[in-house]
This record gives structure tokens, C-alpha cells and sequence, in this order.
């Protein structure tokens, strides 16, 4: 009975003080009270980029969780004022949470980002400058009608993180030209904060930190760089790809042909992305970079062909699917947090050699071939911006001065043909005078008459002056030229979308009417008819089935590369036949 009386005191005092906490709650603690926690260096490790021109965003108090050092001095004295972040571990540790979704947009003069608050993810980037075949604004984040979006989150087991529906609360801050977006969660979903720092200069700066969390945790972009038409999508030269550079060596990784995931260590990594021909979506890591994952995906097939495909699934959940294939990055950490540099946008050589950090070389120049390439594109975008302002125009202008750079050669070149076909005769004669001579009567080959017939065809062209291979040097400088020029159409962004005149648009693509590939090979077989040649008859006429070989083969070659070829034939029938005209006067004289 005693033992009663004491449980039941115990149970009712425990229920008064439960009470009383409820109708009257302790205060809250004061924030100036609260341990602050250490603060973490930043890695200054920009990956090779330029100290004097990256120190602000490398060095600067840009990280979140991070303090301003005294080397970093005030904003007043930094390279970039930016404003000061917050510190997490000063905060009370009650739920972070918005109440709804909403969308955060932030726009510069040459992107439009639009973000959500929901797993603070991008889920549109739309450049200014571009538009995609549908004519509309070109938008880097693959449509999708469901997350997760670029830079969502994915704990250390390989699944996404309840993070990324969490609902983070959006605190936007602007210092001049600096416009500063912070996400901040803490709830049952556990806690994160992210970072993004705009400041005009094309890159854009991200911080992640997720407290507690143990290392290995990534955060996706991906899959893919923007909406590719079927077109593009069945273009057989059209590349998308992985890229990462490691020292100065650059890497790519085939979407298209990628069968299993590749993962790259970060501790020599200078930066990691995604590109397709013309546009790339990069991070240049700055800190805690574990590794860069690469796994290979598949497009899953939409409704329709208005609505937007559902996502991806990996390539190992559906590996005998014929879908669009894609490469999905991740950024995995080795610390509480991740920060980085990006550049989302156009491959514009001059624009991402100005960083100073090597992105140029996503523009697919060539090994050995970026020597003529880089000229070719500076004179085509010089003529461009101060002679017409019309690329068509501007290939055709750009085509007349490498005419006249090789016109001594070119004319020496048409003298030795010339030669060539007056000695002609003389040449026949001698193989005539051998004929009989170079086969036993068994049939088999005399070298020694074969030996002296050419030593007596060579006694020739010394003493007439002529070189055999004299009218071949032309053609072999037109063709480094021709393969530069290939290269340059189909990687110069400036040239996507292109109009020439008329039913031409695009000239980084091939002719739809086929007219110009068709007058090229006309202007082909003009060019055979009014150049001398030494060839006998039968040479003569495999020589006239060329044009129809180049008509064919220039059918899905692109509008401007064409155009190059038919200008170039145009110009040397002139010449041709200036040379022919000039010839006769002087005869006749």
C-alpha cells in the first residue's frame, strides 16, 4: 500500500512538471552564450588557375562557414567585395525550414538561373546570347518532370538525400555587382547549406556544407548539357561528352559509348564537366574535392513529344535500352563541406581562355591542327566584326585572301602543269622506245630497262626545267587548310546558328536543298575542264568521275565548309583562266 502511494506521488509530480514546461517555457538561450566552433582554413587551390586574377574568389571570404582571415583583409581591401556570411555554429540549434516552395531567379546580362528552394536545386540556366532550334532561349539543364535537379545532393551510400526535398529557407544579398543566394535547412531531413555568388565575370561561385555528415557525400550535375534536337542527336559528328583536366593532360569520357561508371581522383584535378559540341557546364573545385564520378544514364521515354521526358535511371538498371544516352557528374567530398568555381555557358575560345584556368581546351581545335585553326578563326572573326557582318560573307572574304597568300605558289604550281603537258609527247616517246624492252619473253619485269627509262625520263625534266610534283604542292596546302577549316565549323560556337542567304541559316550545318554541295561539284568539273593536265586518256577520265566522288561526299558537310570549296574552285577557274588568256597574248606576240 505504501509502495502505491509513493508511484502515484512520483507519477502526479512528473505530471505537474510536464505542465508547467508547456504553460511555461524556459527562455530562450542567448546567442552570445552559445560555444562558437572552430573555424575551418580554406584550401586556397585554385588547380593551376591564375593566382592574380582568381586570389578574390580562391582566397576571398566567400566560403560558407568561413571567417575573414587577415590575409583576406575587409572588403574595402579585398580584390571583390563581397559581403560576410554567416556563421552556422552561431546559430540556435531550432529547425531551419520555409513554410512553401518557391522559385529564386537571378539574372545577369548573360544568364537567367532559376532555382528552387526545394532541395536548392537549379533546375533552368538560360543563356542571353543563344537560342536553341526550337528558336527559343537556350536553357543548359536538361528538361526533366522530376528532380533531382543539378546540384542536388547524395549521401555516402549512393542515394539521394532526403535533403532534396526538404524546403530551405532563401536569404538573397547583393553588394554591388556581387549577388549572393544562400539556402539554409535544418529539420528531420538533417541540414545543409548552399552557396552561390554571382559576380558578373561569367563563372559563379558554390559552397556546400553539411554538417555531421560523413565523408563521402556528393552533390550531381547532370545528366547531359541542355536539349539537343533529334538532329543534333543523330548527327554521327555531333560529341557529347565527359571532360576533366588533370595536370595538362585533357580527358574526355564518351557519353554515347559509356558502359560502366569512371570515377576520377581529385587530387589533381584542375577542373571536371559536361559539353557537347558547342556548350559545357564546368566546376573548377577549390576544396575538399574527393573525386569526380562519372556514371553513364539513360533519357527515360515521355508521354509525348511535347511533354518532357521523366528523368534518368542509371545505364545498369536498363542496359539493353536504345534511349539517349547521357553522363551524369557527381562532386563526391572528403569533409563537411565542397566549394568550387563554375562556368555554365557557350564554348567562346576567347572568353574561356581568359580565365586562366585552361577551359579553352573543350574547344575541340585538334592535336596538330590548332595551329591553322586559331588563325583562321581570329581572320574569320576579325572580317566578321569589321569588314560584313555576315559569316557566309565572311568565308567567302576570308577564302580570296588564302587564295592570294598561296598565289605565287598557285601560279608556279599552273607554269609546271603547263611544262608538263608541252614535254608530254616528248615523255611518251621514251616509255614507247622501252616498251618492248621492260618484259622478257617470259613475261617478266626488266628492272634494268626499267631503271634506264627513268633515268632518261628524269634527264628530261632536268633539261626542259620541269618538277613533276610541282603542281601537286597547291593541293597538299589546301588540305591542312580544308581539315582546319572542317574543324573550325564545327566547334566555333559563333558559327551555329549562322545565316548565310536565302534557305541557308545554319552554317555550321549541311545544305537542306542540297543546291550548294550541287554547284560546288559543277564548279569541280569546270575546274578539271580548264586545267592543263599530262595524264593520258584514261587518268583523264577517273579524273572527271572527281567531281561526282566530292558531290556526294560534300552532301552533309557543313553549309560553310562548302562554301569555302566552291569559292576556292571559283577563284581558281579565274586564275585558270587569266593564266590561259595572258599565255595566248604572249604566243601570238
Amino acid at each position: 500500500m505504501e509502495q502505491r502511494r509513493l508511484v502515484l506521488a512520483a507519477l502526479l509530480s512528473l505530471a505537474v512538471l510536464i505542465v508547467w514546461n508547456i504553460v511555461f517555457p524556459p527562455p530562450p538561450p542567448d546567442e552570445s552564450e552559445l560555444p562558437t566552433a572552430p573555424v575551418e582554413a580554406v584550401e586556397n587551390d585554385s588547380g593551376g588557375s591564375s593566382r592574380g586574377d582568381r586570389e578574390g574568389r580562391a582566397g576571398g571570404p566567400s566560403s560558407i562557414g568561413s571567417t575573414p582571415t587577415a590575409e583576406a583583409g575587409t572588403a574595402e581591401s579585398s580584390p571583390r567585395a563581397q559581403p560576410e556570411p554567416r556563421a552556422l555554429a552561431q546559430e540556435p540549434m531550432d529547425s531551419v525550414e520555409a513554410s512553401r516552395e518557391e522559385s529564386v531567379v537571378v539574372e545577369t546580362d548573360r544568364f537567367t538561373a532559376r532555382f528552387t528552394n526545394r532541395g536548392a536545386q537549379l533546375v533552368s540556366f538560360e543563356l542571353e546570347e543563344h537560342e536553341a532550334d526550337d528558336l527559343e532561349r537556350m536553357n543548359l539543364v536538361r528538361r526533366r518532370s522530376a528532380g533531382p535537379w543539378l546540384f542536388a545532393l547524395e549521401d555516402p551510400d549512393g542515394s539521394l538525400s532526403p535533403l532534396n526535398d526538404a524546403l530551405f529557407e532563401v536569404e538573397r544579398e547583393r553588394s554591388g555587382s556581387v549577388e549572393v543566394v544562400r539556402f539554409h535547412y535544418r529539420g528531420t531531413a538533417g541540414e545543409a547549406e548552399k552557396e552561390f555568388r554571382f559576380d558578373g565575370d561569367g563563372l559563379f561561385d558554390v559552397a556546400v556544407r553539411r554538417p555531421g555528415a560523413a565523408t563521402g557525400w556528393s552533390v550531381l550535375l547532370g545528366p547531359g548539357v541542355r536539349n539537343p534536337s533529334e538532329a543534333e542527336l543523330a548527327n554521327r559528328f555531333a560529341r557529347r561528352s565527359g571532360v576533366y583536366l588533370q595536370g595538362e593532360e585533357l580527358e574526355r569520357i564518351d557519353a554515347a559509348g559509356a558502359d560502366e561508371t569512371t570515377v576520377v581522383p581529385g587530387a589533381a584535378m584542375r577542373w571536371a564537366g559536361l559539353q557537347d559540341t558547342y556548350f559545357v557546364t564546368v566546376v573548377v573545385p577549390r576544396s575538399n574535392l574527393e573525386a569526380v564520378v562519372y556514371e553513364p544514364m539513360v533519357q527515360l521515354e515521355s508521354g509525348g513529344a511535347d511533354e518532357a521526358p521523366p528523368g534518368f535511371a542509371p545505364l545498369e538498371m536498363v542496359p539493353e535500352s536504345d534511349a539517349i544516352r547521357e553522363l551524369s557528374m557527381s562532386l563526391r567530398a572528403s569533409g563537411e563541406s565542397l566549394e568550387a568555381s563554375a562556368y555554365f555557358g557557350a564554348k567562346v575560345h576567347s572568353r574561356l581562355a581568359s580565365f586562366g584556368l585552361g577551359l579553352e581546351q573543350t574547344v575541340e581545335r585538334g592535336k596538330y591542327l590548332g595551329v591553322i585553326v586559331g588563325p583562321l578563326h581570329w581572320g574569320l572573326l576579325w572580317i566578321h566584326d569589321h569588314v560584313v557582318a555576315n559569316y557566309g560573307w565572311a568565308i567567302v572574304l576570308m577564302t580570296a585572301l588564302i587564295k592570294l597568300l598561296l598565289f605565287p605558289l598557285t601560279f608556279k604550281s599552273m607554269v609546271s602543269m603547263q611544262r608538263m603537258q608541252e614535254v608530254q609527247p616528248k615523255i611518251q616517246a621514251i616509255r614507247n622506245k622501252y616498251k618492248s624492252k621492260l618484259k622478257d619473253k617470259q613475261g617478266r619485269p626488266n628492272a634494268e630497262a626499267q631503271r634506264k627509262m627513268n633515268e632518261e625520263v628524269m634527264g628530261l625534266y632536268k633539261v626542259e626545267g620541269v618538277n613533276p610534283a610541282g603542281g601537286c604542292l597547291p593541293m597538299l596546302l589546301q588540305i591542312p587548310i580544308f581539315f582546319s577549316l572542317y574543324r573550325l565549323l564545327y566547334t566555333a560556337v559563333e558559327l551555329r546558328h549562322a545565316p548565310w542567304v536565302a534557305w541557308i541559316q545554319d552554317l555550321s550545318t549541311y545544305d537542306p536543298l542540297y543546291v550548294l554541295p550541287i554547284v560546288m561539284g559543277l564548279s569541280q568539273f569546270i575546274q578539271q575542264r580548264v586545267t592543263p593536265s599530262s595524264a593520258d586518256p584514261m587518268q583523264r577520265r577517273i579524273f572527271l568521275m572527281m567531281p561526282v566522288v566530292f558531290t556526294v561526299l560534300f552532301l552533309k558537310f557543313p553549309s560553310g565548309l562548302v562554301l569555302y570549296w566552291l569559292t576556292n574552285n571559283v577563284l581558281t577557274i579565274v586564275q585558270q583562266v587569266i593564266y590561259l588568256r595572258v599565255k595566248e597574248r604572249r604566243a601570238a606576240a
